[in-house]
């Protein structure tokens, strides 16, 4: 996700820093950047001097206080964990400048407790993408308590510059698209474990009977069962009920370590 993130920023003309701790994942990040932007060039969908020149704008480093020290915008890409946004947001509130905007890529997180914890709460804003961001048109607005209008009016400007449809949505529990996604994907694991179809079919049902482009079983497997499932333990503790409970299926294949694309086997085989 991070990766898309940056990819879409440097293809709209942003000077871009990817920071990313993980050594390996830091030695893999441009050339997969580069590989989506060729794969793209390839289906006519970006031009060859286009993807030349964002690559030129990409760099990526380990530092967290130089990636973000002449920064206009941040967009932290963590795990869905308070904590640890909390702790990357306030790291980052240290070495930016006063005009920088944090933004969370949080799916289901309070807004505004990141923003109360950043150091700098009128300047933190939700913006969460959708995956593959290059290509999804999408981009989910969520306005903390504290969010100043400047920084909202700032945020939308880049949604306008990266080619999104923009939707603004108040801090509340999963916003308004990953409560419904998560919604459904977790009654189709549902039925899925009542055995009441295979997943292929639970997956046609929505794409052809309601022009989803995936079915919630293999979008569960691309988000990433361990995040789906976050999500939805995060859900069931904020809003209550039985809507948010997750299956023991879903359970039972994070246990197992099937957490969808990334891992070579979830709801399919990759």
């Amino acid at each position: 996700m991070g990766r898309g993130i940056a990819q879409l920023a440097a293809q709209s003309g942003y000077e871009t820093v990817l920071q990313e701790p993980d050594a390996k994942a830091r030695e893999r990040a441009l050339p997969a950047i580069a590989e989506s932007l060729a794969a793209a060039v390839a289906k006519g969908k970006l031009g060859g001097e286009a993807a030349e020149r964002a690559r030129s704008r990409l760099s990526v480093t380990a530092d967290l206080a130089a990636a973000v020290a002449s920064a206009d915008l941040v967009i932290e890409v963590a795990p869905e964990s308070l904590p640890t946004k909390v702790q990357l947001l306030s790291t980052a509130n240290g070495a930016a400048g006063p005009h920088t905007v944090l933004a969370s890529n949080t799916s289901s997180l309070s807004l505004t407790e990141l923003a109360a914890g950043s150091g700098r709460p009128d300047r933190v804003i939700g913006m969460h993408f959708f995956n593959p961001p290059p290509v999804m048109k999408l981009l989910e607005l969520v306005l903390a308590e504290q969010t100043s209008g400047e920084t909202l009016e700032r945020a939308r400007e880049v949604g306008r510059r990266m080619g999104k449809q923009t939707i603004e949505v108040r801090d509340s529990p999963g916003f308004a698209s990953s409560r419904l996604g998560i919604a459904l994907a977790l009654e189709a694991i549902r039925m899925l474990e009542e055995g009441v179809a295979r997943a292929e079919d639970i997956d046609r049902a929505m794409e052809l009977g309601y022009n989803h482009p995936m079915g919630p079983l293999r979008l569960t497997d691309l988000v990433g069962l361990d995040v789906r499932l976050a999500i939805a333990e995060h859900l069931n503790r904020e809003l209550g009920g039985l809507r948010f409970q997750p299956p023991q299926l879903l359970r039972r294949l994070v246990r197992a370590g099937k957490l969808g694309k990334k891992s070579g086997e979830g709801f399919y085989k990759y």
